[in-house]
């Protein structure tokens, strides 16, 4: 077996570093300078891989495209890559990879890393991602926030970075008094509350505190009935009374009243029973350790305040505190007039705190596209007062990552018949019961793979299918798109869907499973054959396969799960068509085994990627 490599096993990588540096020599300019624009041959026949670079290059520097490509072809070292690159048109520069380079990349990328060279950094990197608020059920929106961050988190793991993943609970504030004044007065049993009790309560406590004070004075300006004003009145009354036993209950909790605190953890446990419930079954990782909610921050806020105040960068306005910003009008309120706090001011201190004390040189906010104008003055306060410099001076990349809507098929935000938001749990169970719906349907072919299993056994495959399909359907397109939810398109065993990558996977470990081979979550008891590259199906295959590495540094580097999704397809593409047109279990000796260990590099391959995005690969399907 091959020694692990710290190069990168990706050939686009490798050939963009020799023709950097082959343009640098030609045109004398520096490197990073220099874009080879080497891209994957639209046409095999004229090679593997195509540098563009002449064509954009060469008017700058009073040469033709032509001309200075040849020049190019003939400096660059592509020794132990490619054969002699040549030049076509009127200035591409085609390469094509030698295959015994390319079977030496797949045996490099043989091993427990399959090519991925882990990142050296010193720095965290946080994702907040969930963002649940207290009392309050978890609807389609928490899905994206939810997996995407859950999916980012496990990408720069994979690349060796230590990852925060940070539940920003909103669990903190007037709402929640709110809710727990209206419970505690009507004696609700919190040991026994339910969260969709709960959330009925948070609903009727905002609607009590709920006021219309234009209402009354226009119906009192306006002579209206009696009926009609008393109403108003006895509305006006009320929602004060809810507010000011709210701000006491509040204003309690903040003292450390014991008794509240106790409710209050109770409201919360509640909550996040149904939390950590849910990321069980979307296959999140996410626990208690994983969140921190306002209430975290609740003594940082003063100190906010006061230091923004102290170094000059905060100002009075009619008795609040704002900062303002040069290249906008709207200011920064970080504290009320009556002297409350504001989200804007949770959030200053939990970046200060994820920058500086868990020390992250990267924070990610997987939060809905609507925030983006909060982040930005929220990032922008936090560069002018240095609060994203980690403790040894780092700058860290403060990122909003704005997701867009999940719509129903009317092409809007997917809600229930009654227009209430569609809560996760429901849309889940659907998921479940279509994937499981489609396993026993398939099942029931005396030729399947999973007939015969037992009920335990179909019910988990169908969870597992149901969710990829969610899932991937979600991670496969561009973060800030919105897209409609459509279970009829997700659970599908064909085309650019989840199942889909799943069954490739199963598909090959039923191969292995047919010649004889145990195979065990990691490697399979495998011939000791070198990997050849000979038919074109396998040629296609490998390139597919010395992409991973590169795709899962592209993701870390972007924040667009998509790009592994399309990647994933792809390779399931690839080796069907493999299989296709290469005989594996029928074909002889060394290709056989050959055939084996490629056949089980691309299983790996596959299980890996749909690990990085949260979804079981199932032994069978």
């Amino acid at each position: 077996m091959a020694q692990p490599s710290d190069e990168l096993l990706d050939p686009a990588t490798m050939l963009d570093r020799r023709f950097r540096a082959a343009i640098s020599s030609v045109l004398g300019i520096v490197p990073e300078a220099c874009d080879p624009q080497v891209r994957p041959s639209g046409d095999p026949r004229h090679g593997d891989f195509q540098s563009n670079a002449a064509m954009s290059l060469a008017k700058s520097h009073g040469m033709k495209p032509r001309e200075l490509a040849e020049r190019i072809a003939r400096t660059v070292d592509l020794a132990g890559i490619a054969l002699a690159p040549e030049v076509a048109g009127p200035g591409f520069i085609n390469i094509r990879l030698d295959a015994g380079a390319l079977a030496s990349m797949l045996e490099g990328m043989d091993d427990a890393r399959l090519g991925i060279v882990p990142q050296r950094r010193i720095h965290a990197v946080t994702i907040d991602l969930c963002g649940v608020n207290v009392a309050k059920q978890m609807h389609v929106g928490h899905l994206r926030a939810t997996i995407i961050g859950d999916c980012l988190a496990r990408v720069h793991e994979r690349l060796g970075r230590k990852v925060h993943r940070e539940n920003h609970l909103g669990d903190w504030g007037l709402p929640i008094a709110m809710t727990l004044a209206a419970l505690r007065r009507r004696g609700a049993d919190l040991d026994r509350l339910t969260l969709p009790d709960l959330n009925v309560a948070y609903r009727a406590a905002q609607a009590a505190g709920a006021d219309d004070p234009g209402g009354l004075a226009a119906a009192r300006a306006t002579g209206c009935g009696p009926h009609r004003i008393a109403e108003l009145e006895a509305q006006h009354e009320g929602a004060r009374a809810a507010v000011e036993e709210a701000k006491s209950t509040l204003l309690r909790l903040q003292a450390g009243d014991a008794e509240l605190l106790r409710d209050w953890r109770k409201i919360v446990d509640c909550t996040m029973r149904e939390v950590f419930e849910t990321a069980v079954i979307l296959n999140v990782r996410l626990g208690p350790e994983h969140s921190r909610g306002e209430s975290f921050y609740r003594d940082r806020l003063g100190i906010v305040v006061e230091d923004f105040l102290e170094s000059g960068l905060a100002t009075e306005d009619a008795g609040a505190i704002v900062v303002r910003f040069a290249d906008r009008e709207r200011p920064l309120l970080i504290r009320k007039s009556d002297g409350g706090f504001l989200y804007a001011t949770t959030d200053l201190a939990a970046v200060r705190f994820r920058v500086q004390e868990l020390d992250s040189d990267r924070v990610v906010y997987v939060v809905d596209a609507r925030q983006r104008d909060h982040f930005k003055d929220v990032f922008d306060a936090c560069r002018l007062i240095g609060w994203d410099r980690t403790s040894d001076g780092e700058r860290s990349e403060l990122v909003h990552l704005g997701f867009g809507a999940v719509l129903g098929a009317d092409k809007r935000p997917l809600k229930t018949r009654s227009g209430e938001n569609v809560t996760l749990a429901s849309l889940l169970a659907e998921a479940v019961a279509r994937g499981e719906e489609e396993v026993r349907a398939r099942a029931a072919d005396p030729d399947a793979a999973t007939h015969g299993l037992s009920d335990p056994e179909l019910h988990a495959i169908g969870r597992a299918v149901g969710i990829a399909a969610v899932k991937y359907a979600d991670l496969s397109l561009e973060v800030s798109r919105d897209y409609v939810f459509d279970l009829d398109r997700m659970v599908s065993f064909q085309g650019d869907t989840g199942p889909y990558i799943q069954y490739a996977h199963a598909r090959i470990r039923s191969i292995l499973v047919k010649a004889g081979l145990e195979v065990p979550v990691d490697r399979p008891a495998l011939p000791d054959a070198p990997i050849a590259v000979a038919a074109p199906s396998e040629r296609d295959l490998a390139l597919a396969l010395l992409a991973y590495a590169g795709v899962v540094e592209d993701v870390a580097r972007t924040l667009e799960p998509s790009r592994l999704c399309a990647f994933l397809h792809r390779l399931a593409n690839a080796f069907n068509a493999f299989y296709h047109d290469c005989p594996v279990l029928k074909a002889d000796e060394p290709t056989r085994s050959s055939r084996l260990r490629l056949s089980d590099l691309t299983r790996r391959v596959l299980a890996d990627g749909l690990a990085l995005l949260g979804i079981e690969s199932p032994a069978r399907m």
